[in-house]
């Protein structure tokens, strides 16, 4: 079995983050964050939405250098793996911050359930293929 090029891969991962960032895009309000957030102080709300937007805005970055860029990111220059090592880590981190978080009663309905592990697949996926592009294990 061939294993498919680092382009291929991705272009994967780039239409992978349009799904994460559809997803992202309904988080406030299925968490409901207008509630949620409403008690804690002005400062902390603002920080915690501007946080947010800066991790979406990184996930469009993503997006863009996966379906705009790939032709330099196949490369193996110095630059191109650090960027691929930089998606793998960020990726890495969210994907073992899984677990981690409390989600079990924003999961009540079998759309989310099969969501939140389509997000699961899709972190496992970044890391893995942003790593081995980083590492050089695959062109």
């Amino acid at each position: 079995m061939n294993m498919p090029s680092l382009d291929t891969l991705l272009l994967l991962a780039g239409l992978g983050h349009l799904g994460v960032i559809l997803a992202a895009s309904l988080v406030p309000f299925s968490l409901d964050w207008k509630t949620e957030l409403k008690d804690i102080p002005k400062l902390h709300r603002q920080m915690y939405i501007t946080y947010g937007g800066y991790i979406v805005l990184s996930m469009v970055f993503f997006l863009v250098l996966n379906l705009g860029f790939r032709e330099h990111l196949i490369t193996g220059s110095v630059l191109a793996r650090v960027m691929l090592g930089f998606m793998a880590v960020f990726w890495g981190i969210r994907l073992c911050l899984q677990p981690v978080f409390d989600v079990s009663r924003h999961l009540d309905r079998p759309w989310k359930r099969a969501g939140y592990h389509a997000l699961t697949v899709l972190f496992l996926y970044f890391t893995l293929a942003f790593g081995a592009g980083a590492l050089g294990l695959i062109s």
